[in-house]
């Protein structure tokens, strides 16, 4: 008698079979493949994209893999072979084109700054599931639910940098578009039915206008380190000078600031204060590598002044007076019914920079709430009144 298959061993024998039935992904790595793809593009009206980074292995991190999927085909480009991707851009902006991302911000992000794209007509897989008030928004629930399909998020924290890239790498990064088009159709389904539709649209349409903004190193950003709560004045002087020293070294290693050294053995230098090279509480090759530097970081610290808090920033509008307060405060609690009401999360109602503006500039009609320029149509008129009543007369607190 043959053996029972567990219901476990079932449902991974689907999902293999699922996945081994795919045809092979091509990669797109010479000009030659590249102007293959981009004709084979020409007769596509909707795509599915995704890419990978190497942010947690380089300080200057960088598009790696992008993945477009159409209906039968899963093409891998590989940016750091590649010339010139600029032709694929046209399809990007194309409005006739819909472009299917999962958490699109991102890659919509690091695509215009590495490639200067510009997009129209997109649709976040995870947007829509978020809007439906899904529990697991994320693209591994979201291919388990509906196409038993496992991914191996392990492969993800590889370093996509480094070529040439495994099989491995190559299977999963197929299967982060793969489904996203059929996926869509569901969800589009879905929000039709339940009549979200329209606020789906809405909240794609400010996809495209998503601006990348590079952030200067902060030197004040070791207040936003946990473990900075912990530490004695003279101790927070010389966190503050390893965090500097840390950034500075992740630089020219080309290493994000995590790979040099942990918050916590930042913590833990500024608390032991080690004197020597012996007493350093690093791996030997960190004390080869960096142990000079950071006992001259450590010395410099203990003759810096004590480092105080940066003030509260405000975005330049000054802290709201107690009137403006107490409007916000009623805003957040009708906003928490409304979600609670709907199962989804807060800022899939409002998020707090568009209440905290309708709280300062108090207005009192339709009119001068879409002045404000914080909601789009759909929104406005389904919040709208009841925000009015709820800062006209607090109704609702």
């Amino acid at each position: 008698m043959m053996p029972q298959m567990s219901m476990t061993e079932d449902k991974s024998l689907q999902r293999n079979t699922v996945v081994e039935q795919l045809p092979a992904p091509i990669l797109v790595d010479t000009p030659a493949a590249f102007d293959a793809f981009l004709q084979a593009l020409s007769t596509e009206h909707r795509l599915a994209l995704d890419t990978e980074s190497d942010s947690l292995y380089r300080y200057f991190y960088k598009v790696c893999m992008i993945q477009v999927s159409t209906g039968s085909i899963d093409y891998l480009l590989d940016p750091l072979r590649l010339p010139d991707l600029r032709p694929l851009g046209q399809f990007l902006a194309d409005p006739s084109v819909q472009k299917v991302f999962h958490a699109a911000e991102n890659d919509i992000l690091l695509l215009k700054r590495d490639f200067k794209f510009s997009f129209n007509n997109i649709f976040d897989t995870m947007l829509a599931a978020r809007i439906l008030g899904r529990r697991g928004v994320g693209l591994a629930a979201l291919l388990r639910e509906h196409f038993g399909v496992e991914l191996d998020k392990r492969v993800q924290l590889t370093d996509w940098g480094h070529r040439p890239l495994t099989g491995q790498q190559l299977s999963y990064a197929r299967l982060d578009s793969r489904f996203l088009l059929p996926l869509c159709d569901l969800l589009t389904d879905e929000l039709h039915a339940k009549r979200r539709w329209r606020e789906a649209q809405e909240a794609f349409a400010d996809l495209p206008d998503l601006q990348f903004v590079e952030k200067p190193f902060d030197p004040e950003g070791f207040w936003r380190s946990k473990e900075v709560r912990d530490l004695r004045p003279p101790e927070l002087a010389i966190f503050r000078e390893l965090y500097l020293w840390r950034d500075q070294h992740a630089r020219a290693l080309d290493q994000p600031p995590f790979k040099v050294l942990s918050d916590q053995m930042l913590f833990v230098l500024s608390q032991e204060q080690p004197h020597s090279l012996d007493s350093l509480p690093l791996h030997p090759n960190q004390t080869r590598r960096f142990g000079a530097a950071i006992l001259a970081a450590i010395t410099r610290g203990r003759g810096a002044p004590v480092p105080q808090p940066p003030a509260r920033r405000t975005n330049g509008e000054g802290r709201p007076d107690p009137e403006v307060t107490a409007r916000y405060d009623r805003l957040r609690a009708w906003r928490t019914k409304r979600a609670a009401a709907r199962g989804v999360d807060l800022d899939v109602i409002l998020n707090n920079e568009t209440l905290m503006a309708v709280a300062r500039a108090y207005p009192t009609d339709m009119d001068a709430l879409a002045a404000l320029g914080v909601m789009r149509s759909w929104k406005l008129a389904e919040y709208g009144p009841e925000l009015l009543a709820i800062i006209g007369d607090g109704f609702g607190s």
